[in-house]
């Protein structure tokens, strides 16, 4: 275990070493596809981690939720076939104690779990004592301060071999992905734990196969430390989760065709460059604050003017014709409207927060 991850990045996650690839079946259905599959990944050469699903917590009652314990043992058989460590999702202090039992390497915390902060207390208690790799997968809803507290408990419970997984989050009106991958707050969690491995789940972002490539490749743009990717040796017919697994075949098909970048060069003639570029980025941010400072002062003497005439704060007809000005002003300078509308979302709240103080001060 220890070799397989001493040639990846998630033992040194500011290294040049290969990224973490996990990879397995959703769900560990029979001993034939487990270990069908197990020998497939290997084969590919590919991959450093099994992972299958033992036991799935499932949004209803009636659908298939894991095969339980049984399942360890074919795991086990599948990494004396391979050689490959393993990886197992848990929830509860008994799945730890299984998982454990079975001499699984890693373990992970899923995002139902995450999201509780006692069944994470639980699983702490249950680790105490033990040496072992734990994975924390990002809660279900995008609350920061949540996946924190899991990484956090985890730690106090003496767990030092601690990493990260994105699979991103629930989100109301969301269509393109099973889960919105809402990079900004895997970003913020990487520039606040920098020490932390943080692994990419494409499976659970994508929903679908079409798309795990281009979520894959966003990843490793983006510097994450590895990739969970979902296999079966016959995803048409999965028990679980069907629509995002892929043949093992196909996954090397994605792994080969990601562009593997690295986080720094010592090019000279590039730094140089991205030093200059980088100076220019510094220049505009500053002037953009000191205009943005400057609209808020505007925004207070329109508080003011509010107030002396008994007008409220919002405005809807106003803010509507701000958002379409500049809606089309963005477009034709090929900024996104979703950029403009969170953009002017935020300003818009900090100029209703500065008109507010206007209104209710009493002097």
């Amino acid at each position: 275990m220890e070799q397989i991850l001493a040639k990846t990045k998630f033992s040194d996650p500011s290294s040049d070493k290969k990224p973490l690839i996990i990879s397995g079946p959703c769900s560990a259905e029979t001993e034939e596809q487990v270990l069908a599959t197990a020998l497939a990944l290997a084969k590919t050469g590919k991959v450093d981690v099994l992972r299958a699903g033992i036991w799935k917590p499932r949004t209803r009652p009636g659908s298939f939720e894991g095969i339980g314990t049984k399942g360890l043992a074919w795991l086990q058989k599948a990494r004396e076939l391979t050689a490959l460590p393993l990886a197992v999702e848990v929830a509860t202090a008994k799945q730890v104690e299984d998982a454990l039992h079975f001499g699984v390497d890693i373990l992970w915390v899923g995002a139902r779990t995450t999201v509780n902060p006692f069944s994470v207390q639980e699983i702490a208690d249950a680790l105490k004592g033990v040496d072992t790799t734990v994975l924390i997968k990002n809660p279900i809803n995008p609350d920061l301060e949540l996946w924190i507290g899991a990484v956090e408990r985890i730690q106090k419970a003496g767990i030092t071999k601690v990493g990260l997984i994105h699979r991103g989050f629930s989100s109301y009106g969301n269509t393109e992905y099973r889960n919105a991958p809402m990079w900004h707050l895997p970003i913020e969690l990487k520039r606040r734990m920098p020490e932390l491995p943080m692994i990419c789940d494409p499976s659970h972002i994508s929903g679908r196969r079409d798309i795990l490539q281009e979520v894959s490749q966003e990843a490793i743009d983006l510097d994450y430390d590895g990739l969970m990717l979902e296999t079966h040796v016959d995803p048409d017919n999965a028990w679980s989760d069907a629509k995002q697994q892929v043949t093992p075949e196909r996954l090397a098909e994605i792994l080969d065709g990601i562009v593997w970048r690295h986080e720094r060069t010592d090019k000279k003639e590039f730094n140089s460059a991205l030093d200059k570029l980088r100076g220019q980025i510094n220049q505009i941010d500053d002037e953009i604050m000191l205009l943005m400072g400057n609209r808020m002062k505007v925004a207070e003497k329109i508080g003011q003017y509010k107030k002396e005439n008994n007008v409220t704060i919002l405005q809807t007809n106003r803010w509507n014709e701000i958002l379409d000005r500049n809606i089309k002003k963005g477009e034709k300078l090929g900024l996104t409207k979703e950029f403009i509308l969170k953009y002017f979302d935020a300003i818009h709240l900090e100029s209703i927060n500065r008109q507010n103080k206007v209104m209710n001060d009493e002097k």
